[in-house]
């Protein structure tokens, strides 16, 4: 998987700032171990 969301590329200054900070990739996120970390539901997926 190389990126979470379809749209890729740099965001323009002024992109809303949740588009901007949105994270790219399952590492990015933070949090929800438990589902998110290695042998996780949703990395299993």
């Amino acid at each position: 998987m190389t990126d979470l969301f379809e749209a890729s590329g740099i965001h323009p200054p002024d992109a809303p700032l949740a588009d901007r900070l949105r994270p790219q990739t399952l590492d990015e996120v933070v949090g929800q171990d438990h589902l998110l970390g290695e042998g996780g539901p949703i990395r299993r997926m």
